[in-house]
């Protein structure tokens, strides 16, 4: 992560290196949740306790994209408004 950081550093500025980095990131993500989703559905014990799980499962994902987003609106938030403070 600190040698992402530190090419990433070197990037700035450079929008068709950020612009193609970005594409791969999308990309990267997409193909791990494809694999996710392919190893989730090859497993018979889950796949059977799907019934079971549902709500628990669905109770589990809304608390974590809950918990995302409003951590992900508050470091906005926060960056922002500190952003605004120091040019007045």
């Amino acid at each position: 992560m600190a040698f992402g950081i530190l090419i990433g550093f070197f990037l700035r500025g450079k929008k068709r290196a950020v612009f193609w980095v970005e594409k791969a990131i999308l990309w990267s993500i997409f193909l791990l949740l494809f694999f996710l989703g392919l190893s989730i559905g090859g497993d018979e014990l889950i796949m059977a306790s799907l019934p079971s799980l549902g709500l628990n499962a669905f109770l589990i994902t809304l608390g974590g994209v809950s918990g995302s987003v409003l951590a992900a609106w508050a470091t906005w938030k926060f960056l922002f408004n500190r952003k605004k403070r120091s040019t007045q």
